[in-house]
């Protein structure tokens, strides 16, 4: 379901009360508001002001993106800035991105955008992805999409089957958390991707981090790295872009994967 300002207010209000699962009353007591005026906001008999527009907003966890959207279907301007990353303005954000990759190593790391576009990555996360074939590797590179084909990570994936369930129960919660329609069609994408010829089976619980989080655990020439991972997103941002960016970082799951890291970025 795509949300736009072509919509009524009280629509978009709805929707995204709906999608969060909340009643009328649930909403109503969380922002402090009467069921009343709430149903009231929703069905158009009533015009919510700015103030209620945010306040409604900020109990749904609308993204920034779509705050936007609500105020202008409910008559204002736009409220949060969208530059690109590459804006002096965002320089010194750019930079601290840039820091945390760099720092990461000799671990992979990587920058994504809301659409799990590679921003920008650091040397070790390069040197795993080099063997992708290279229409996976042109920009824009979906970090996800580069995972799960089988001209890419996947068949190099050993625990392919849990892997992949786990990327795309993620995405398919990040499909429901923003409404996003380029989102909803790269699940459906990565959905249909076939699992590739001969991949080895999903292995068994009871890995060193399995019953913990979902490891990732990928072939190389000299044996199997496993990791788990973490997501870094900026506090509290202002910016459309800066609150869809998010740092992937890798860390070994154990000592083994660690000593062949060091090893490989010392060649």
């Amino acid at each position: 379901m795509t949300m736009t300002a072509a919509q009524p207010v009280g629509d978009l209000l709805r929707e995204w009360r709906q999608r969060r699962r909340l009643s009328q009353l649930d909403l109503a007591g969380e922002a402090d508001i009467s069921t009343k005026h709430l149903s009231f906001l929703e069905s158009g008999r009533s015009r919510p002001s700015r103030d209620m527009v945010m306040r409604l907003a900020e109990r749904l966890e609308v993204p920034l993106r779509e705050r936007n959207v609500l105020l202008v279907a409910a008559g204002f301007a736009p409220q949060f800035q969208e530059r690109k990353l590459s804006d002096p303005a965002l320089g010194a954000q750019r930079a601290a991105v840039e820091l945390v990759l760099k720092g990461h190593e000799p671990y992979p790391a990587l920058a994504i955008d809301r659409h799990w576009n590679m921003v920008s990555a650091n040397a070790a996360a390069a040197r795993l992805m080099g063997n992708a074939d290279a229409s996976l590797l042109t920009p824009p590179v979906n970090v996800l999409r580069l995972s799960l084909h089988p001209d890419g990570l996947a068949p190099r994936i050993i625990n392919l089957a849990e892997w992949r369930d786990h990327l795309l129960e993620r995405l398919r919660r990040q499909v429901d958390v923003s409404a996003d329609a380029v989102l909803g069609r790269l699940l459906s994408e990565l959905r249909a991707l076939p699992a590739p010829r001969g991949a080895p089976p999903a292995r068994a619980k009871g890995h060193a981090v399995g019953s913990v989080v979902v490891p990732l655990q990928l072939a190389i020439p000299s044996g199997v790295l496993s990791f788990f991972s973490t997501t870094t997103v900026f506090g509290t941002p202002i910016d459309i872009t800066l609150s869809e960016l998010a740092v992937e970082a890798f860390y070994p799951a154990d000592e083994a994967t660690a000593e062949t890291l060091r090893s490989l970025a010392r060649t």
